[in-house]
């Protein structure tokens, strides 16, 4: 199987046919094709990645939590950060 790195939401990503993978949230539909730009590739072409939008969702909360101490200061907030799942179809 052919691989290859692709860049998508700042991070650089391995991925392989028929790999499933998720990636920082980026602005397309479920169940939409997508082409993304391949950095290296093992496969012979263009270095064209073609993906399938599975879904968007968010990952499992953490907490951040920040205190001076002897202050009387201390704060507690959550985040969930955005991902979408990608289906790579073909790289070429």
């Amino acid at each position: 199987m052919s691989h290859a790195v692709i860049r998508a939401g700042g991070k650089q990503f391995l991925v392989e046919e028929g790999q499933t993978v998720r990636v920082p949230s980026m602005a397309a539909d479920p169940g939409s094709s997508i082409e993304l730009e391949g950095l290296l590739s093992s496969g012979s072409g263009d270095g064209k990645i073609s993906a399938t939008v599975v879904a968007h969702g968010k990952d499992q909360k953490i907490v951040v939590f920040k205190k001076k101490r002897r202050k009387q200061y201390k704060r507690t907030r959550g985040h969930r950060q955005g991902y979408t799942e990608l289906k790579i179809d073909s790289i070429g």
